[in-house]
C-alpha cells in the first residue's frame, strides 16, 4: 500500500514525541524520587524542616496582605526541604499546593498540620515564654470564667520591632547598626552587626569566659535609654507598626470601655501597651478585647488565616491512575503540537517534492521545458535546482543530438549525391566514365571516409575508449611535419604557412593525435584566412608543458561565437559552402583529443584581426 510522504513524516514525529512524554515522565519519576529521598534521609529531623515551613510562611503572611504569590515560595520549600506543603483557606479552597500538575493533585491529608493566622500571632512571630495568642483564645473559650493570671499569661507584647519596615527605614536602620557597632569597637569592645529577619541587629560582648572567650549579646530594645552606643532610632518600630499599634490601642480602649473594664496604657520601645490595672491577674473580658483588637488592626496588613498541610514530596507518579491520566493529558498536548508542526512543515516539504514529480512526469512525456519553481537555500531547494540543471541539460543535448542527426545526414547526402549522381550520367552515357570522372568518384568517397572517420573518434571520446599510444616524441618535430602536409593547401589558398618552434621539445605523446589535432587547426585557419594571409604554427616552453598555438590573420570570429566553437556540427559560418565550411567536428575533435591527453585548448579572437588557437599538453 502506497503511504503519502507527509503521513508517514507526521507519524514518525508523532512516534517519537509520544516516545519522549514517556521517557521523560518515567525519568523524572526515578530521579525525582530518589533524590528526595536522599534529602529527606539527610534532614535532621521532620520536626525543624517542619517547623521551617511554618515560620518562613508565617513570616510570609505578617509581609503580604494576601496570599497571591505564595506558590513560589510554596514551592521553592517543597523543593528545598523535600515536603510536599499545602495552603488552603479556612472552607478547604487551596491556595497553593506543591504537588498540583495540570490543575490536579493528590488529596491533603485529613488534618492540617498546623493554622497560619498572622493576625493572631501578633505579626506572625512567635512570643518566647509566653502562651500564643491562638492558645489563649482556645483557652478562653473552654472557661469562660476563668481568671487567667499573669503569671501564666504575660501582658500581650507590642508588634515585633522590626515588622513592616520600608526599604528606606531598612536603609536607615543598618546605617545605624553599624554606627552603634563602631561605638562599641571604639570602647575596646568586640561588636558586630547580624541580621534578625529583614532587620539588622548589634551584637555586642557583653562579658568573657574563663578561658577568655567573649559572651555575644544582642544590644535590647530598651538598652538605647542608658547605652550611648545604642541610638535611639536603632529599635525603633516602622512606620505601619505605629499606625497598627494606633488602631489596636484605640480599638482594645473602646472594647474595654464599653465593658467597664479598669486598664492602663503604657509605652515601650515606642509602641504602647494595654495592661490591666491589676498586674497578678486578667480578667476574659480584657483577653478577649485585647486579642480582637490585635486581630482587627492588622487584617488590612497580613494574610487571611490559612490551614497548612505538609507531607511526602511524592506530587507525581506516572504509574499511578491519576500519573497516567496526567501523563495521557500531557502527551496529547505534546502530540497534538507536534503534529500541527509536522502538518506545516511537512506541507512545505512536501510541495516542492509533488511539483519534481509533476515535471519528471512532463519530461517523461516528452516536454523537455518543464521546470520546477525554487525558493529558499536548503536541501529541497538544492535539489530542484539540480532537477532544473539537469533538464536543461536534456534539452540542450536533445537540441544538439537533433541538430547532430539533421548534419550528419547533410554531410553524408552531399557526397552520396554527388557519386550517385555521377554514376547515373556515366550510365546513361552522358559522361563518359573516365580518369577525371574516377578522380572526383574517389574525392567524394575520401570525404565521406573522413567523415565516418571523425564520428567514429567522438563516438570513441563520448565512451571513454579513445586510446592513445604514447611514446617520446619532439613535439618541433612533429609540428614541422603538419606544416610539410598542408603547405599543399596553403599554397593553393595563397596563404603562408610556416613553423615557429624551438630546436628540440621533447614530450610524451600519442603523435598521431596531435598532428591530427593541428592538422585540424591548421586546416581551419587555411580556409578561414584570405590569399596574402600568413599562418604561423608555434611551440612554446611553457612552465608545467608546451603550449601549441596556430595564429592566423584571417577574418576572425564574433564573440557571440566563442563559446560554441568546440561543440559539434558548429560553423560560425552558418553555411554549407565547400569552399568555407567544413563538417563542424572538427574543432570538437581536437578538444577531446587535447583533453586526452591531460591538457585543454583555449580560443582568442576577434572579428578582422585574426585567431588564436593554443593546445597546452603536460611534458610529461
Amino acid at each position: 500500500m502506497r503511504r503519502s510522504v507527509l503521513v508517514r513524516f507526521l507519524g514518525l514525529s508523532l512516534a517519537v514525541a509520544l516516545g519522549a512524554v514517556i521517557a521523560t515522565a518515567v525519568l523524572a519519576t526515578y530521579s525525582t524520587s530518589e533524590k528526595l529521598q536522599g534529602e529527606i534521609d539527610a534532614n535532621t529531623g521532620q520536626l525543624q524542616v517542619d517547623g521551617e515551613v511554618f515560620n518562613t510562611l508565617s513570616e510570609y503572611a505578617a509581609d503580604h496582605p494576601t496570599w497571591s504569590g505564595v506558590d513560589k515560595e510554596v514551592h521553592r520549600l517543597a523543593d528545598q526541604l523535600g515536603r510536599r506543603v499545602a495552603l488552603t483557606e479556612p472552607d478547604g479552597t487551596v491556595i497553593a499546593d506543591s504537588a498540583r500538575m495540570l490543575g490536579a493533585g493528590p488529596e491533603l491529608p485529613s488534618v492540617p498540620a498546623a493554622t497560619i493566622d498572622a493576625r493572631a500571632q501578633g505579626g506572625g512571630f512567635a512570643f518566647s515564654g509566653t502562651m500564643s495568642v491562638y492558645g489563649l483564645r482556645k483557652a478562653v473559650a473552654a472557661n469562660a470564667t476563668q481568671k487567667i493570671t499573669a503569671a501564666a499569661v504575660a501582658p500581650l507584647p507590642p508588634l515585633y520591632f522590626g515588622w513592616g519596615l520600608t526599604d528606606d527605614e531598612r536603609r536607615d536602620r543598618d546605617r545605624l547598626a553599624d554606627q552603634a557597632a563602631a561605638c562599641y569597637q571604639a570602647e575596646g569592645k568586640s561588636a558586630s552587626v547580624a541580621r534578625a529577619g529583614n532587620t539588622p541587629q548589634v551584637m555586642v560582648e557583653s562579658s568573657k569566659s574563663a578561658e577568655g572567650v567573649s559572651v555575644m549579646q544582642f544590644a535590647k530594645p530598651g538598652q538605647a535609654a542608658t547605652d550611648k552606643c545604642v541610638p535611639a532610632g536603632l529599635n525603633a518600630p516602622s512606620a505601619k507598626a505605629k499606625v497598627v499599634n494606633d488602631d489596636e490601642v484605640r480599638r482594645a480602649s473602646e472594647c474595654l470601655d464599653k465593658a467597664g473594664e479598669t486598664y492602663k496604657v503604657a509605652t515601650e520601645n515606642g509602641l504602647r501597651m494595654v495592661l490591666p490595672n491589676d498586674k497578678t491577674e486578667m480578667s476574659n473580658t480584657f483577653v478577649h478585647c485585647t486579642t480582637e483588637a490585635r486581630s482587627q488592626a492588622l487584617t488590612p496588613y497580613v494574610a487571611p488565616e490559612a490551614k497548612l498541610y505538609l507531607g511526602a514530596k511524592s506530587t507525581f507518579n506516572v504509574f499511578s491512575g491519576e500519573g497516567m491520566l496526567r501523563t495521557a493529558a500531557t502527551a496529547l498536548g505534546v502530540l497534538l503540537i507536534a503534529a500541527l508542526v509536522m502538518l506545516f512543515a511537512g506541507r512545505r516539504l512536501v510541495r516542492p517534492i509533488v511539483a519534481l514529480t509533476g515535471a519528471a512526469q512532463r519530461m517523461r512525456s516528452g516536454d523537455h521545458a518543464a521546470r520546477v519553481p525554487v525558493t529558499g537555500k536548503d536541501e529541497v531547494a538544492r535539489l530542484g535546482h539540480a532537477f532544473n540543471a539537469m533538464a536543461e541539460s536534456i534539452q540542450q543535448h536533445d537540441h544538439q543530438r537533433k541538430a547532430m542527426v539533421s548534419d550528419v545526414a547533410h554531410e553524408l547526402r552531399t557526397p552520396l549525391a554527388n557519386i550517385k549522381g555521377y554514376l547515373v550520367a556515366s550510365e546513361d552515357g552522358v559522361v563518359p566514365l573516365d580518369r577525371e570522372l574516377v578522380t572526383s568518384l574517389l574525392e567524394e568517397t575520401g570525404l565521406l571516409e573522413h567523415l565516418v572517420a571523425d564520428l567514429q573518434d567522438l563516438a570513441l571520446a563520448d565512451a571513454g575508449m579513445l586510446r592513445l599510444h604514447r611514446a617520446p616524441r619532439d613535439l618541433s618535430e612533429l609540428a614541422q611535419q603538419v606544416v610539410s602536409a598542408h603547405r599543399p593547401a596553403a599554397e593553393t589558398a595563397g596563404v603562408a604557412l610556416t613553423a615557429d618552434v624551438p630546436d628540440s621539445a621533447p614530450a610524451s605523446v600519442d603523435s598521431a593525435r596531435i598532428r591530427q589535432a593541428l592538422g585540424n587547426l591548421v586546416s581551419n585557419a587555411i580556409r578561414f584566412t584570405p590569399s596574402g594571409g600568413q599562418v604561423v604554427l608555434g611551440v612554446r616552453r611553457v612552465a608545467d608543458g608546451y603550449n601549441l598555438t596556430v595564429t592566423d590573420n584571417g577574418t576572425g570570429i564574433a564573440d557571440k561565437h566563442l563559446p560554441h566553437l568546440f561543440d559539434r556540427f558548429y560553423r560560425a559560418e552558418q553555411s554549407r559552402n565547400r569552399t568555407t565550411g567544413g563538417s563542424g567536428l572538427g574543432l570538437a575533435i581536437t578538444k577531446h583529443l587535447a583533453e586526452a591527453h591531460g591538457g585543454r585548448i583555449a580560443v582568442t579572437s576577434s572579428p578582422g584581426n585574426g585567431s588564436v588557437f593554443s593546445i597546452w599538453v603536460p611534458a610529461g
